[in-house]
């Protein structure tokens, strides 16, 4: 059971109030991907440029990512800078450039679409996302799609058009409220749940997330981390998490229980993220580290 993921391949250049770094791998696909990795076998959709570092492929190979569905284009890799402030909650994002990202189209590959278990749109243009769903052909048996207000106020026709083609809808709380017009983000949460989606998760950053059903609710902290060092790419460390999981599961179809796991392993996932920048942290966590927390998560989420 494998987990096909589309969406931005980038190079970073962050910037926290204590560190700078530049030419870092990001973008929504890398991270879900190489968080899905730790629990399924994982196909990449995206496009990258000339200037894309091979040190950043050979991650992805190590991780035995099908990246059949990778273009390698004569242009130059879609770009994104950014500053933090010092509660790391608020950043300033101080320059874009998307390159071949602007001009590109998804384009699934066979060996990606026999395998697909779990199909997870991660952040990208909802005619994008759409393109992905019509190449798969009605399956796979499930279909998550990541979004944020730039898509909210630009493509919302085509992001609600979507709802109705997902199993999951995944968004933080500012852009569900933002979508919904509330000042609530579990109004919002069920509002979006009825536009189509079976599943909706409303994610609250360091406050952790809500997972919404037809007649069921979830709600789980982050990981409490004594310090945070870099959070970007942290949301999409919790959906490839998250998926990877359901697709280690082995069924194509999966009940609440069953999200509430993903849930739970994304969320460390994503804690792991903040702990470096870009995919570091990621890139030497081992099982037993992985297992360690998950353990003292569950102990600190139980109660009598």
């Amino acid at each position: 059971m494998s987990v096909l993921v589309s969406g931005s391949i980038a190079l970073d250049h962050v910037k926290t109030q204590k560190a700078s770094q530049e030419n870092l791998l990001g973008g929504s696909a890398s991270y879900a991907a190489i968080a899905a990795s730790y629990f399924s076998p994982v196909g990449m959709v995206g496009v990258v440029g000339r200037d894309f570092p091979a040190e950043h492929l050979d991650l992805f190979k190590a991780r035995n990512i099908n990246l059949e569905g990778v273009e390698f284009s004569e242009g130059e890799t879609f770009r994104w800078s950014g500053e933090y402030m010092e509660d790391m909650n608020n950043r300033e994002t101080l320059e874009v450039a998307l390159n071949v990202l602007e001009s590109w189209r998804p384009a699934v590959a066979e060996s990606q679409k026999a395998a697909t278990t779990v199909n997870l749109l991660a952040n990208a243009h909802p005619l994008n996302q759409h393109s992905v769903v019509d190449q798969l052909g009605g399956g796979p048996g499930f279909t998550i799609a990541d979004t944020m207000d730039l898509w909210i106020q630009i493509s919302r026709p085509e992001l609600e058009q979507l709802l109705g083609r997902v199993d999951l809808l995944v968004l933080n709380d500012s852009e569900a409220k933002l979508m919904m017009d509330t000042s609530n983000a579990v109004t919002a949460g069920h509002r979006l749940r009825e536009m189509g989606p079976k599943y909706v998760i409303v994610k609250k950053g360091e406050h952790g997330a809500m997972l919404f059903g037809e007649s069921d609710f979830f709600a789980c902290p982050a990981y409490p981390l004594s310090e945070v060092f870099d959070p970007t790419g942290a949301g999409d460390s919790f959906i490839g998490g998250f998926a990877g999981y359901l697709a280690s599961l082995g069924q194509g179809s999966y009940d609440f229980v069953d999200l509430t796991g993903a849930v739970a392993r994304g969320t460390i996932l994503a804690s792991f993220t903040c702990e470096s920048f870009s995919t570091h942290a990621l890139e030497s966590l081992t099982p037993e580290r992985f297992e360690e927390r998950l353990a003292a998560y569950r102990r600190y989420c139980g109660f009598a």
